[in-house]
């Protein structure tokens, strides 16, 4: 009886799991253990909002103990009180109902280690991935880039503290915003956790 040889298949590679493949698995682990979640009402049970930066350093979970239903987190770069910020809030209390609201950036945010002018050149030279030197961010792209960026006010920092003054003062001064929500004023302290009042932002949010 003849026999027929089999050629060794090639090692099966194991394959690396992707972001996507990460947050779906850990999506359906979540989902798996939801229990009475769907039953939580729309506006958020402790009747507040938190206006914070996107960096993945603030949890705001963590350091202001929510868990889910509780408050409205609204996120983006530097927790500035941009106009599209404000629209979620003015969301927030019409149609929501909350009452207090929070404006908390934090230190060595990276909002500080650039100028409009500087994220300006840098896209102007290309859309790639910028790198962070210890003489700041440079572009390292082959270009193109857009002359697009110039349009955007990309509301940099250069103090912390006067950033949440005035980020404070623009939300009460909104004439969508009534004088009766008080916004207080914080830093978020990327090396101890903790919440530093900034006296002078809390006191221009204070309630009429």
């Amino acid at each position: 009886m003849s026999t027929t040889s089999v050629a060794n298949p090639e090692p099966t590679k194991e394959r690396t799991m992707s972001v996507l493949d990460e947050v779906l698995s850990a999506n359906a682990t979540y989902a798996e253990n939801f229990g009475d979640k769907s039953e939580l009402a729309l506006p958020p049970a402790r009747g507040f909002a938190i206006l914070t930066c996107m960096d993945a350093r603030l949890d705001p979970a963590q350091y202001a103990g929510l868990t889910e239903g509780d408050a409205h987190v609204i996120r983006n770069a530097g927790g500035r009180a941009s106009d599209d910020a404000i629209r979620s809030l003015v969301i927030s209390y019409k149609l929501l109902g909350t009452k207090e609201w929070f404006v908390i950036h934090h230190t060595n945010c990276g909002m500080q280690f650039f100028t409009d002018d500087v994220m300006r050149g840098l896209l102007a030279n290309s859309l790639e991935a910028a790198a962070l030197g210890d003489a700041g961010f440079e572009d390292v792209g082959t270009g193109p880039g857009s002359a697009e960026a110039k349009y955007i006010d990309w509301l940099t920092i250069a103090d912390q503290a006067e950033s949440v003054l005035e980020d404070v003062t623009r939300i009460k001064a909104h004439p969508l915003v009534p004088s009766g929500i008080p916004v207080y004023g914080y830093i978020y302290d990327v090396s101890t956790g903790q919440l530093v009042e900034v006296p002078e932002a809390t006191a221009a949010g204070a309630a009429a």
